[in-house]
């Protein structure tokens, strides 16, 4: 049996991994693993005693539908959608602060690697093969006609 203290010092040691993560990656993992011996901590010590309820994320594209959904599955979590909902809108049922807390924030973290990442592809599109400009700060603004 693990005692409290090892536990207490394994999660010292990853906050400070986190804190000092060479790469995104690095902290998002340590960030991850943090986050689920603090929600083993806090389930241990009768923390559990808060109901799941049924969430809803209406996501903005398919991508991050995909990286919200592998997320789900990969902490055991079945997301799922209703009849008629949108390819972009996934329920979960949880234990909101726990998944808050741990599947939200690894969600977070990967979904604004992905928009820096395809931020930059974009623009090296435009740039570096189109040789254009797709700056919209600079388009020409015209009066309505009447």
């Amino acid at each position: 049996m693990v005692g409290e203290k090892d536990i207490q010092d394994k999660l010292a040691k990853l906050e400070t991994l986190f804190a000092r993560g060479a790469t995104a990656g690095e902290r998002a993992a340590a960030g991850a693993a943090r986050d689920r011996l603090q929600a083993w901590i806090d389930i241990e010590r009768g923390g559990e005693g808060e109901a799941e309820t049924e969430l809803q994320y209406s996501l903005p594209d398919v991508w991050s539908v995909r990286i919200f959904v592998a997320l789900c599955r990969k902490h055991d979590i079945k997301p799922y959608r209703y009849p008629r909902q949108r390819r972009t809108t996934v329920m979960v049922r949880v234990n909101q602060s726990t998944f808050e807390s741990t599947v939200g924030e690894e969600f977070r973290i990967l979904h604004r690697e992905l928009t820096t990442y395809f931020g930059d592809m974009v623009d090296h599109l435009i740039a570096d093969v189109m040789k254009s400009d797709g700056d919209d700060e600079t388009l020409e603004q015209r009066k309505l006609s009447r």
